[in-house]
C-alpha cells in the first residue's frame, strides 16, 4: 500500500519524534516501503535575513545539519529499513509538501505538539501539511 513514507523531523526537538519514528518503521516494514527522513532549516536564504550572515554561513550550516541528520538516522532507524536523508531550507510546511511531491510519498508521518491554545489539536506546521497534502498524513502527538 505504501512505497514511500516521508518523515519530517525537527532536529532540535527529536524527543518529540520518538513515537513517530517507531510508527514509520512499523509501516515501512509492513509495506516494504522506503522512509524519506527530512529536516528543514529556517529561511536564512531570504534577502532580508541573509544580509546578517556571511556568504558561506548557509553552506556551512547546511553541511553541519546534513551530517547531524545522517547521525540521527543511523542512531534511530534499523539497517533493514531503506532510508533517504533530505535537507531543505525555508518554510517547513511548504518544504514538506514539496518533498512529499518530489519523492512521490504515499504517506507522511509527522510528529506534532501544540504550542498555544490556537494549536490545541495540531501544531501549525502539521495542520498546514494535513490541509494541503495530496497523500495520507498520519499525525503523531509527541
Amino acid at each position: 500500500m505504501f512505497k514511500n513514507i516521508l518523515m519530517p523531523i525537527d532536529l532540535q526537538e527529536t524527543h518529540l519524534a520518538a513515537k513517530a519514528v517507531k510508527i514509520a518503521i512499523t509501516e515501512a516494514r509492513k509495506h516494504g516501503a522506503d522512509i524519506h527522513i527530512m529536516t528543514v532549516m529556517p529561511g536564512f536564504g531570504m534577502p532580508m535575513v541573509a544580509t546578517f550572515f556571511p556568504d558561506n554561513a548557509m553552506k556551512k550550516a547546511m553541511k553541519e545539519i546534513g551530517a547531524e541528520l545522517k547521525r540521527y538516522i543511523a542512531a534511530n532507524f534499523p539497517n533493514d529499513i531503506k532510508t533517504h536523508p533530505h535537507l531543505d531550507e525555508g518554510s517547513p510546511a511548504e518544504r514538506i509538501l514539496d518533498q512529499a511531491r518530489d519523492v512521490k510519498a504515499d504517506l507522511i508521518v509527522i510528529p506534532s505538539h501544540a504550542q498555544s491554545l490556537g494549536q490545541v489539536f495540531l501544531g501549525s506546521c502539521a495542520a498546514k501539511v494535513v490541509e494541503h497534502a495530496t497523500c495520507s498524513v498520519m499525525v503523531i502527538k509527541g
